[in-house]
């Protein structure tokens, strides 16, 4: 597949996808499941993030991960079922990040829980301070970032199916450990590296 193919499949533009590639940007979670869709696998081909096993979750005892190579860290909040639409993360954005400017199916609801965060919407710049919320289409082209020198705390809950997929798994060789915070990865097996 080309990268002018994914780029439209995934909805990302070729320049960011360059990018990704030569591992210079690290995707957000939301990009990287619009990759794996268009790729037709499922998110854990990228990743391993921690699932919880019923759906209840307590403070201070989620698992929390990170993509390699990217500062934001996420604790999953949502438990998949059949039927299920919604997913949810509360997400720690540092002080200077800045995501991506993505667009895709489906549609999002922010809620600044710390700190204070810029979103852009359609060109629409906002700042959004602890206690504001947000919700919109997802297909509106939109991107974030933290200006301030503070970390921001976001609830994040949205239609993007991005751990649920009818894509094989992969097996899982790292545990995730209560409270880190390093990213966490599918190593392939000796077997599926020859294939």
């Amino acid at each position: 597949m080309t990268l002018m193919a994914l780029g439209e499949a995934a909805q990302v533009s070729v320049g960011y996808l360059s990018q990704v590639e030569r591992d210079h940007a690290t995707p957000s979670l939301g990009t990287l499941a619009q990759i794996a869709k268009a790729l037709g696998v499922a998110i854990d081909y990228f990743i391993s993030a921690p699932a919880p096993h019923n759906a209840l979750t307590r403070a201070g005892e989620r698992n929390r991960f990170s993509l390699d190579g990217s500062s934001i860290v996420y604790e999953r909040l949502g438990a998949d079922f059949p039927g299920n639409q919604l997913s949810s993360f509360l997400m720690t954005v540092p002080p200077g990040y800045r995501s991506e400017t993505v667009a895709h199916e489906g549609e999002e609801i922010l809620f600044v829980l710390e700190g204070a965060i810029t979103q852009r919407l359609d060109g629409e710049e906002m700042v959004m301070q602890a206690g504001d919320s947000l919700h919109f289409r997802g297909n509106r082209p939109h991107s974030w970032s933290n200006h301030t020198d503070k970390p921001a705390r976001l609830l994040w809950t949205g239609t993007l199916a991005l751990f649920r997929s009818t894509a094989r798994p992969r097996p899982t060789v790292a545990k995730p450990q209560t409270g880190a915070n390093k990213p966490v990865r599918n190593k392939p097996t000796p077997k599926e590296k020859r294939t």
